[in-house]
């Protein structure tokens, strides 16, 4: 006996396995023209391994999922000249968002990874319930969802980054020390919210969504890094062999609450000395502000206000800026340097607020990397600066969320030319 699925006729004796086949296949194609670029279905055969008719029954299929089309003759081409295969940017659409401390924020993306809406809001999350820092994201997403909406599409699925310790499977956030959150069932919150959405929602952790920005598909250099993303609280992201390491339940990354300083300040998770209490923007801004009445300290200035006047004092050459700078780049260096005695990494890559200040604290940060990892020449991990700012977990959900459809095009439904049946 047999059943049809996704066009598939399937039986209980391999078929289901015929199907994972047909799916790993799709992705094969659809991500090798992401990353090698355009290209004819002859060429993509070469290139992936497979047999012509294989990859023109993928490259049909993709083409009607909208995934693909079909363009010009291949350039060059000796003989016949292939035609064209290519990404689909309107195939399909990511939705990405962001809950941090001070903002909330959303992006969408298409296939190609264009951004076709952008939103923020600045709020400080800290003095509000989570139900009331929900209804705020929800406001954006809604607005996101519209600007999706005045295209014809709906996301294929959505992730929401917040800065704290995720569940992955459940969608739960264990505990967010900078938000005063414990306990919170975000992903069930905000399908209640948004009123059960049919496309995919996941939640993540906000520092493991800016390394995946950080990992540009393709670039052998960028395959095996690691992300130190710095707000008001320091987070960090692994990527390995080109993919995101989450952990066993998506709790990897947590560097920030590594104990670097067991004589230090008490860290907002309750213990002391973590790395987040000595390199965090809060300790910068301590160390640098000259009184209680500095501009660095006025609510008048948000985070990324404070980040451009502790840079323009560096730039003025204001000892007192540059002193604390060096403090927090001695101290980023520090705990780099366990990490890549641990992780050895290719590179490290500064996040958020220390990608911002970078080439103030660069120096510090190489030297303490060289002299605290055993290896020679620092294991070949390189420091590098990203320039994403404070929106590189929003970049990094979006990113997740279109991946989704690299991962199983079968996500996306097939429309195919309907036959007339004769009776």
């Amino acid at each position: 006996m047999s059943q049809v699925r996704d066009g598939w006729s399937t039986t209980s004796t391999g078929g289901a396995d015929q199907g994972t086949v047909r799916r790993a296949n799709l992705s094969l194609v659809l991500r090798s023209l992401r990353e090698g670029g355009a290209r004819s279905r002859a060429r993509l055969a070469a290139d992936l391994g497979l047999n012509k008719a294989t990859v023109s029954s993928l490259v049909t299929e993709l083409r009607e999922r909208g995934l693909v089309r079909e363009g010009s003759a291949e350039r060059g081409s000796v003989g016949r000249p292939g035609t064209i295969v290519e990404i689909d940017g309107a195939g399909a659409y990511g939705l990405g968002a962001e809950i941090n401390v001070h903002h909330v924020s959303t992006r969408a993306v298409d296939l190609a990874g264009t951004v076709v809406s952008e939103r923020r809001t600045s709020v400080d999350t800290r003095g509000l319930e989570p139900d009331e820092v929900v209804d705020r994201l929800v406001e954006q997403l809604n607005g996101t969802l519209a600007d999706l909406a005045a295209l014809g599409a709906t996301p294929v699925s959505a992730v929401v980054g917040v800065a704290g310790l995720v569940d992955r499977d459940l969608g739960n956030v264990s505990v967010a020390a900078n938000l005063g959150w414990q306990g919170v069932g975000l992903a069930g919150l905000l399908r209640a919210k948004l009123g059960d959405p049919a496309y995919l929602l996941e939640v993540d952790n906000e520092a493991n969504l800016a390394a995946v920005a950080e990992a540009t598909p393709g670039d052998p250099e960028r395959r095996d890094i690691l992300v130190i993303h710095g707000e008001v609280g320091i987070g960090g992201g692994i990527v390995a062999d080109g993919r995101p390491y989450p952990g066993r339940r998506g709790y990897a990354g947590e560097f920030g609450h590594m104990v670097v300083d067991r004589d230090g300040n008490v860290c907002g998770c309750g213990r002391t000395g973590c790395w987040e209490t000595v390199i965090g923007l809060s300790h910068l801004i301590d160390l640098a502000a000259a009184g209680d009445d500095d501009l660095l300290r006025s609510p008048v200035l948000d985070l990324e206000g404070k980040v451009e006047e502790i840079s323009r004092r560096a730039a003025a050459g204001d000892e007192r800026t540059l002193a604390a700078l060096s403090e927090v780049g001695h101290w980023v260096g520090v705990g780099a340097a366990v990490l890549t005695n641990v992780l050895n990494p290719g590179m490290i890559v500064l996040s958020g607020y220390l990608g911002e200040i970078g080439e103030w604290i660069r120096a510090e940060v190489e030297a303490e990397l060289a002299s605290g990892v055993l290896a020679p020449d620092a294991g070949g991990t390189r420091i590098a600066l990203s320039a994403l700012g404070f929106s590189a977990a929003v970049h990094g959900a979006a990113a997740v969320a279109i991946d989704h459809v690299y991962d199983d095009p079968t996500l996306v439904p097939r429309v195919v030319p309907t036959l007339e049946v004769m009776s």
